[in-house]
């Protein structure tokens, strides 16, 4: 007989941790945003609010990026593949959205290239297009913006559920409340800041587990034990599609069509994801590149780690008494709902594995969310309120819409994500379909910044024209497979397959179409509207653009040859070998899998970790000093000697020495 399942945890953990993490986080922007004023000469201007001067440094930039691109989904998704289809689910999520963000890094030096001065993506659109092709560019953005906030919502709002009891409803609404707040102190430097702090607390989570399974565990233990396991199981349920059944093997038919499915999606949450180009925007010249390319590097890790080890642990432990679900497996619904990493965590660490997942889903909620609600409120402040409401906005009225844009978009997605909950739409479910919504504004809108040739017509029809192609393909295709449209006939993976595809290749066709068949003719743009832009009142002007665009020239041609290298041994080099063979993994190659794993998870640790603090030391070492000398009343903050490197009083400055305030960036 079943067993009745009940938390882990009591509701007080899901309630103390939502909302008091979400102060704390709260109060040290508010702490750090202090210190930047008083110690380091920080103004906050709408400027610096949305673009963070634009200087973030390649470190930073690196933790930044994995820290936005590990969502919800990222560990949840992931590991519920991993238990669907083996060991060839979390490289197929991992390889299948890394290669996104390398591309994005081209995309990201030719938007600083052809647009410096642009605090969204999307104001280089209208440069270039004008107002109509503007307003089809926000509307995908804004939609992709609310895919991902809402799968951000759901599906942690279903771990906490699952953990602590709490409410989904609860859970949605309080998920935002700390992050609102910090976002609003901070902006566009608050997400950075929170960011480090979110990579290094999943990393950290990730090696708990990774090591209690691989050493530890009194189950498990150790790879070898884990691949017995897997091996022993095929005999009972193996999986349909997989070479042999086997869950240890990179051939797996439905893996397959989820990794095509996945590439497409992703394809579609970073290029058309304003939160990116924020980051892009904000980088130093010099440190776009590098720090996309090791965020994307570091990112890989994540899924493929912790999806390995958790996805394929909830399998080992399904038949012991320790899973939560015993002697029951986990239902198709608990699967899509991402409840495979909670799950597994509690059956290998309790409530301490329970109480190391919700910390692991604040972190990647947290993160992501705040991402989001900058990208929303810089659509709102610049590409339609300065735009078309008041063009002559000040920059204190702009940094006042976008607090209000933080704070409308927060409380619209937790009431949308709350309305998902009650129809049945899942993170699962909302991850499989984003690329349907969304991939097919991708091509146009990266031809935008690539592509002088490409007309007015075919970069304003064609997303329209590749969206509605692809609900229909996707629509028609589960009609006609199931029967019927349901959520589950739609939420299949050969529908799925079938939208995604059509999303993002159709307008392919159509950009062919309205650029060269009569009456369209190429543009032949010449990209000065885009360098026309102008930054905000309040912004500092003391940009070298000569020296800016020969950095810029310099990385792109390094950017170009070091992606096409990387995407090509992601999706081809790497894979593709051990999936037409059909390779069954012997123990001692699944060892080694297991190890190039934990290596690689160091190496992301040393790049998020250890270099945005070594690229700050200087920075780090200036405030300690200044905050050492206002507490002793030894030294004033701010104020440097021409003849001598050191920060020194008023009081005892020499009248002969000249001083100056200096703002440190």
């Amino acid at each position: 007989m079943a067993t009745t399942y009940s938390p882990p945890l009591n509701p007080g953990w899901g309630y103390g941790l939502i909302i008091g993490l979400g102060f704390a986080f709260a109060l040290g922007m508010i702490l750090v945003t202090w210190l930047l004023k008083r110690y380091q000469g920080a103004v906050t201007t709408s400027e610096n609010f949305a673009t963070a001067g634009r200087s973030v440094k390649s470190g930073l930039v690196a933790a930044a990026v994995c820290s936005t691109w590990t969502w919800a989904a990222t560990l949840l998704q992931s590991s519920a593949v991993a238990y669907r289809y083996g060991v060839s689910g979390p490289f197929w999520y991992a390889a299948g959205a890394t290669i996104q963000i390398l591309l994005f890094a081209s995309i990201a030096i030719e938007l600083k290239r052809r647009a410096p001065c642009a605090h969204t993506f999307l104001e280089a659109v209208r440069a270039r297009y004008g107002p109509v092709t503007h307003g089809v560019y926000i509307v995908f953005s804004i939609f992709t913006n609310i895919l991902v906030t809402a799968m951000l919502l759901t599906g942690g709002s279903a771990v906490v559920t699952e953990l602590t009891g709490v409410p989904t409803a609860a859970a949605v609404f309080l998920f935002p409340i700390g992050v609102v707040i910090y976002t609003m102190v901070g902006g566009i430097k608050a997400t950075f800041m929170t960011d480090y702090i979110n990579s290094l607390v999943i990393l950290i989570i990730i090696f708990v587990f990774a090591f209690t399974v691989y050493s530890s565990s009194e189950v498990l233990g150790s790879p070898g034990r884990l691949y017995d396991i897997l091996t022993e199981i095929v005999i009972d349920r193996p999986v349909p599609g997989n070479a042999g059944g086997s869950y240890l093997t990179m051939k797996s038919k439905d893996g397959g069509i989820f990794f095509v499915i996945n590439i497409i999606g992703n394809f579609g949450t970073v290029f058309m994801d304003n939160a990116y180009y924020n980051k892009a925007i904000s980088a130093s010249p010099v440190h776009a590149l590098p720090g996309y390319i090791m965020g994307g590097l570091s990112w890989f890790a994540i899924p493929w780690l912790c999806a390995t080890t958790m996805g394929l642990a909830a399998l080992a432990l399904e038949t012991h008494p320790s899973f939560p679900t015993y002697p029951d497996r986990l239902t198709d619904s608990a699967v899509t709902a991402g409840l495979v990493l909670p799950q597994a965590a509690v059956a290998l660490l309790g409530k301490g594995g329970a109480i190391a997942c919700l910390f692991l889903m604040f972190m990647a909620v947290t993160s992501t969310f705040s991402a989001e609600l900058i990208s929303v409120s810089s659509i709102l402040t610049y590409d339609v309120y300065k735009t078309y409401i008041n063009p002559k906005a000040s920059g204190k009225r702009l940094i006042w819409i976008s607090y209000g844009g933080v704070v409308f978009f927060a409380i619209a997605l937790a009431a949308f994500s709350t309305g998902l909950y009650y129809i049945g739409i899942s993170m699962g479910y909302l991850y499989l379909m984003m690329g349907v919504i969304i991939s097919a504004a991708v091509l146009p809108a990266t031809l935008t910044l690539l592509w002088s040739g490409q007309s007015w017509a075919a970069a304003t029809f064609s997303p329209i024209l590749g969206f509605v192609c692809s609900l229909i393909g996707w629509l028609v295709k589960a009609k006609t497979e199931f029967g019927e449209l349901s959520v589950a006939s739609t939420g299949s993976n050969m529908p799925m397959l079938v939208g995604n595809c059509v999303s993002l290749l159709s307008p392919l066709v159509f950009i062919a179409l309205l650029t060269y068949c009569p009456p369209f003719k190429p543009q032949n743009y010449d990209w000065q509207s885009m360098l026309d832009i102008k930054q905000s009142e309040d912004a500092e002007e003391d940009r070298d653009e000569e020296d800016e665009q020969r950095t810029l020239l310099r990385a792109r041609k390094i950017a170009r040859f070091l992606v096409a290298f990387l995407t090509l041994a992601f999706l081809l080099l790497w894979p593709i070998p051990m999936y037409g063979s059909g390779y069954i993994f012997s123990k001692r190659f699944f060892t080694g899998w297991v190890i190039v794993g934990i290596l690689w998870l160091f190496c992301s640790l040393f790049m998020v970790g250890f270099i945005p603090i070594w690229e700050s030391r200087a920075s780090f070492a200036r405030t300690f000093r200044d905050v050492y000398g206002d507490i002793t009343g030894t030294r004033k903050p701010g104020v440097v000697v021409y003849e001598e490197p050191e920060i020194v009083s008023s009081e005892t400055a020499s009248t002969e020495k000249q001083t100056v305030d200096v703002k440190v960036v």
